[in-house]
């Protein structure tokens, strides 16, 4: 079938107008590693020399120091692999349309960068723990890409093909495919005193910035967002230095969105208007002006994060 577009509109690209955004990523990275150094620093200067032998020679297949329970401090970064899916856009008696097969691109050594931050907790002598989890990813459609419709818009059939780029404005969650968890951890015990392996899973929330906009739109959505929950596996390694670790993971996360086209742009605000925006038009049972939008992204991450351990008092044995 040749290429065509399902509208038969076609304008220029227009320049990215996240300025804002990009201002707010590096005050969150800021925070971040401020949060981070308020926290260590301290430690740092006062913790005393950890009894790394003792635990050695516990023979215990815990990543906590023996009778010590333990906290890591960690940030990272690291490389993503979206699985294509297909994007549905609804809205009753107007609007069922869905682009099949959507490929999506990461970017994440472009600003802002793939990043994320953790707390990992294990108790003493204690084989399972617990993590909470934050990642900033990003999910950007390729533009080059010839996608293949299905449905109707506005009424009208809008099957055939055509180019993303010629269809979209934006289609892209590129401020953040967000995801906040709360996960489970069980230490595989120590392959050598450095070395310790470790699983994970847990559940949470989608949290992304959502950019979409049709060409012949007037108005796109560009603004944070909840779409759902959200769930992640992860398989690692501890490698671990004096005070401090450096983890070597893979993680694979599944978050099925469920977005609100709702046309506001959110320039003039931030994350937190836009999360109470959102909600308030919930409570008010107002539906999105523009109709939902409904797809599944599963991701691959590999990451590569150092942070610093915290080992807190002995607790005496029973």
């Amino acid at each position: 079938m040749a290429t065509r577009s399902i509208h038969g509109y076609a304008a220029e690209w227009p320049a990215r107008g996240g300025s804002r955004h990009g201002f707010w990523d590096k005050l969150v990275a800021l925070v971040c590693a401020a949060a981070l150094i308020a926290v260590t620093g301290p430690m740092l200067m006062s913790q005393p020399e950890e009894a790394g032998a003792a635990a050695g020679a516990s023979g215990r297949s815990t990543l906590s120091e023996a009778g010590r329970p333990e906290t890591l401090i960690a940030g990272y970064g690291g490389v993503t692999h979206t699985r294509a899916s297909d994007v549905h856009f609804s809205k009753p008696g107007v609007t069922d349309l869905t682009a099949h097969d959507v490929q999506w691109i990461g970017r994440p050594f472009k600003s802002p960068i793939y990043y994320g931050v953790r707390a990992m907790h294990w108790p003493a002598g204690g084989r399972f723990g617990s993590m909470l989890d934050f990642t900033h990813a990003k999910a950007i459609s390729v533009r080059e890409q010839t996608l293949r419709f299905s449905g109707t818009r506005n009424g009208k059939p809008a099957g055939g093909s055509a180019l993303s780029g010629d269809t979209f404005r934006h289609l892209e969650f590129s401020h953040g495919h967000n995801m906040l968890t709360l996960n489970g951890l069980v230490s595989l015990g120590r392959l050598t005193s450095a070395l310790h392996p470790y699983l994970g899973g847990g559940f949470g929330l989608s949290l992304p910035h959502t950019e979409v906009q049709f060409r012949d739109d007037a108005r796109r959505t560009y603004e944070y967002q909840i779409t759902g929950p959200v769930g992640q596996v992860v398989a690692g390694l501890e490698i671990r230095l004096p005070r401090l670790s450096l983890l070597l993971e893979y993680k694979f996360s599944l978050a099925p969105y469920w977005v609100p086209l709702s046309g506001r742009d959110g320039r003039k605000g931030n994350a937190f208007i836009d999360y109470w925006n959102q909600i308030t038009s919930w409570l008010r049972g107002e539906s999105p002006e523009y109709g939902t939008l409904t797809t599944t992204l599963a991701t691959h991450h590999g990451i590569v994060a150092i942070g610093y351990r915290h080992a807190g008092a002995p607790v005496a044995a029973r």
